[in-house]
């Protein structure tokens, strides 16, 4: 696929007006406050594993409306000392698997929490087991559809707020420095991990590459692929539906999240991803802390690939993540 966005010199001063709803920062307050109403761990429990140099506990909490939420909490074995902790979310469809399927984090030295996506995990991977047990909203089939005519009953609500209450649950672990804790992921995790950074103001990093959620309006006008493709073939079902669909996005917009954001970013694109298009990252990533009401902006950095497309740097890109969050907890 070759380059189909802006050119790299004009995505670096990319700046587009994205309009936030004026109730935007109360909607997400009193839901995270409803949210931290409860106690956050359910269970925490030793999973058995043939991973000898890590340990491996099974991990509930409760996320949105107390909701459980399962995850993988694994760190380094024989460590006693408090670690930073690297909370990773899932891309779009998946599910967190089994606990030798995401070890980077881990085997680098750092506590790891792999936060489920409640109702997905049926694209690839080997699942999930965090079921979504709200009624289907109004709305198309998929999770990017679910409830999408209502900010209160879309999905991404609940799963924003599963992340939030992820980071509080790491805190709580054994053997977790609670004041290093790191949100991470790629695509729809990249997007948690960034709605997470604007929600949480304590967070002591910020590691995405090509999140998912953000320039919604610009997102849906320029790509077919899903899940983005999915919300523009809904509307070309439910034409009337546009207004009140691009309403409740606003809610979700990862460049209103980046804006509040306070904890150093390291941002990863490929300038051909036709997924998240590489516009949609830079509004987020120029935008990101501008509106934090701090006197000055939380470093940052972005790595953009010109010949790569969804998978972005890959292995390159997790190597420069490793060696920049090693530089941030030396």
């Amino acid at each position: 696929m070759p380059s189909f966005d802006l050119p790299l010199p004009q995505l670096a001063t990319y700046n587009p007006s994205v309009v936030e709803p004026a109730d935007f920062t109360t909607f997400w307050k009193s839901t995270l406050d409803d949210a931290a109403s409860r106690d956050v761990l359910l269970d925490v429990r030793p999973e058995p594993t043939d991973l000898r140099l890590l340990d491996t506990w099974q991990v509930t909490f409760r996320g949105f409306g107390g909701d459980p939420v399962n995850a993988w909490y694994t760190r380094p074995a024989g460590v006693d000392t408090p670690l930073p902790a690297v909370v990773e979310y899932l891309g779009y469809g998946r599910g967190r698997g089994l606990p030798h399927e995401r070890l980077t984090w881990p085997v680098a030295g750092y506590a790891h929490l792999l936060m489920d996506a409640r109702g997905q995990g049926d694209q690839y991977g080997n699942g999930g087991d965090t079921p979504d047990p709200h009624p289907a909203a109004a709305g198309g089939p998929g999770p990017v559809t679910r409830g999408i005519l209502d900010p209160t009953g879309y999905y991404y609500r609940r799963l924003i707020t599963d992340a939030v209450r992820a980071v509080t649950a790491v805190r709580t672990l054994p053997g977790v420095d609670p004041a290093r804790v790191v949100a991470a992921g790629n695509s729809q995790g990249g997007g948690l991990a960034l709605a997470v950074a604007g929600l949480v103001d304590d967070l002591a990093a910020l590691i995405c590459t090509a999140p998912f959620g953000c320039h919604w309006r610009r997102a849906i006008e320029i790509t077919d692929n899903e899940p983005y493709g999915d919300v523009a073939r809904y509307l070309a079902v439910h034409r009337d539906a546009e207004p009140a669909v691009r309403r409740t996005l606003s809610y979700f917009d990862g460049v209103s999240f980046a804006r509040t954001a306070v904890a150093p970013a390291h941002f990863g694109i490929g300038l051909r991803d036709t997924v998240c298009p590489p516009s949609t990252v830079f509004a987020a990533y120029n935008q990101y802390g501008a509106g934090n009401g701090r006197p000055d902006r939380p470093d940052r950095e972005i790595h953009p690939y010109p010949f790569n497309g969804h998978e972005g740097g890959e292995a390159e890109q997790v190597r420069r993540q490793l060696r920049w969050l090693h530089e941030l907890f030396p």
